[in-house]
């Protein structure tokens, strides 16, 4: 069952998270669409801030953080209808009781069409929680909370990033506050890890507590996994210059887990404060963004790469933020098949209000950058904080934060 289970979640996180391989296709003259406007008005969500997943049937998945009954966020479906368009569905609206409250993470799927997430609070102890959707015969979903997180003692709080599986079916995760050490007055998070229990329900443990010494601080984004069964991520403070870091989870013989700082953000025009998830290449390179530094202070794409005989060299391949370029990129990228790389920034592009990018390799060396859209003309979304999906036409799918025709936010297609 967890084997079942686990090849679902581990494709749709592969698909996010990891290596994603657009269809190759020419981005000369791309359109971009709004597939549904949200509205605060009546029981619909507000304020995607999280990316999107699909079903094996083509459905698109993802959180808002407010709105639906309570006003504290929902899990939608976007459903494709024949002739063309889209029909919204609130499959759960957040915020009633000890529920969760404010989703900012993507979902995964498990092998039997289960959802999983996190909320940033709400809970027993409002310090966030795991969640699981489940579809029940005849229609509707049923929502289980799996933990609730309490920033008092060694626990994790405040989860902004979503899950992924390994391959015995137990979930890992980030939190951007708790653990065992203090930062600034707060606590400066963890690496959680979900086991599911015999006999049903869910144990949680802490694998790791960030902020000794020069470690990360104030993991924000998801993580990745290799074939090993490390562990990879980042956090948006911490570090050698307090800039952030790029750090590895390596399970120990005997069990616990030993963390490493790949990489210390802040020197010179080096990118700095990475919010996002990271990607490997058919190579085993990491690349991701970072939300500012650069050379215009704008944010960056950078590389990761491993050395013979260990370490890693990091590569900025982009600074954000001349002209009518994006700035601010706060989510992960796609690769495609020609080693392309995709990606959205929240802020820039010709209305100021966000952009889709393109990071392409030359031949000579270095990476050119395309501007797909800039968002903000008319009815358009603006802010793109999530990263962006595809499918098998090579579509490209997002969110946006705001904007649209009810200025709540938008979740948008871009074709080649």
């Amino acid at each position: 069952m967890l084997g079942k289970r686990f090849s679902i979640g581990l494709r749709t996180t592969l698909t996010m998270f990891t290596l994603t391989l657009l269809a190759a296709s020419s981005w000369a003259t791309p359109h971009e669409s709004v597939l549904h406007s949200f509205n605060n008005n009546g029981a619909d969500g507000v304020n995607p801030y999280a990316g999107l997943i699909f079903d094996v049937a083509g459905n698109l998945y993802g959180t808002t953080v407010e709105g639906g009954i309570h006003n504290l966020g929902t899990v939608f479906e976007l459903t494709p209808t024949q002739g063309g368009g889209w029909t919204e569905t609130v499959l759960h609206s957040f915020g009633r009781g000890t529920d969760g409250a404010g989703p900012y993470g993507s979902l995964i799927f498990d092998g039997a069409g289960n959802l999983y997430g996190t909320t940033q609070l709400g809970g027993i102890h409002n310090g966030g929680t795991v969640f699981e959707l489940t579809p029940m015969q005849g229609g509707g979903w049923t929502e289980t909370v799996l933990h609730s997180f309490n920033d008092n003692g060694a626990d994790g709080a405040y989860p902004l990033a979503s899950l992924i599986f390994d391959a015995a079916g137990n979930l890992y995760g980030t939190t951007q506050q708790g653990g065992i050490h203090s930062c600034k007055g707060k606590t400066c998070g963890t690496v959680f890890e979900m086991t599911p229990r015999e006999g049903g329900g869910w144990s949680e443990s802490v694998l790791h507590s960030f902020g000794n010494g020069t470690d990360g601080v104030n993991p924000q984004g998801s993580l990745i996994s290799d074939a090993s069964g490390n562990l990879y991520g980042t956090t948006y403070q911490g570090g050698i210059h307090s800039q952030g870091t790029v750090f590895e989870m390596t399970p120990r013989d005997g069990g616990g887990w030993t963390e490493t700082v790949l990489h210390s953000f802040g020197r010179g025009t080096d990118g700095v404060s990475p919010n996002a998830t990271l990607i490997f290449d058919t190579t085993g390179n990491l690349y991701s963004t970072t939300i500012a530094g650069g050379i215009h202070n704008g944010g960056t794409v950078f590389e990761l790469s491993p050395q013979d005989g260990g370490g890693w060299t990091e590569t900025v391949l982009h600074s954000f933020g001349n002209g009518t370029d994006g700035a601010n990129p706060q989510a992960g990228l796609v690769i495609d098949a020609t080693g392309n790389l995709y990606g959205t920034a929240i802020t820039g592009g010709i209305h100021s209000d966000g952009a889709v990018f393109e990071l392409s390799p030359q031949p000579g060396g270095g990476w050119a950058e395309t501007v797909l859209h800039s968002f903000g003309n008319g009815a358009d979304g603006i802010n793109p904080y999530a990263g962006l999906i595809v499918d098998a036409a090579g579509n490209l799918y997002g969110t946006t934060v705001a904007g649209g025709i009810h200025a709540d936010g938008t979740v948008f297609e871009i074709a080649p």
